[in-house]
């Protein structure tokens, strides 16, 4: 049974900072990434990160970049967001997804998506 499941969401103020968590278990694939995608209120979901299961490699959107990390731990199979200088935009619904193909944080590439956990960041 595939299970893809997020933790760590909450709310911070601005400037803070939270982990995210995404376990993902029970397929067999090979050469796949992980990847975080967001919601926001109103707005589409977009890809933000991921990193490959098999060289490491990462992949942000501009609106992150330099502010988010990705990382990965293979021996216990848990992939983590770490996110710092948050802002009030940043505040969504933080999806973990598999992803497999060609086109990175793109949801065409999701293959299994987890179950999303709330990020707000307000004063």
């Amino acid at each position: 049974q595939v299970q893809v499941v997020e933790s760590g969401g909450g709310l911070v103020q601005p400037g803070e900072s939270l982990r995210l968590s995404c376990t993902a278990s029970g397929f067999a694939l090979d050469d796949y990434r992980i990847g975080w995608f967001r919601q926001a209120p109103g707005k589409e979901r977009e890809g933000i990160s991921s990193i490959s299961i098999s060289d490491g490699r990462t992949y942000y959107a501009n609106s992150v970049e330099g502010r988010f990390t990705i990382s990965r731990d293979n021996t216990k199979n848990i992939t983590w967001l770490q996110m710092d200088s948050l802002k009030p935009e940043d505040t969504a619904i933080y999806y973990c997804a598999v992803e497999q193909g060609e086109k990175r944080l793109s949801e065409e590439s999701v293959v299994f998506w987890g179950h999303g956990t709330h990020v707000t960041v307000s004063s």
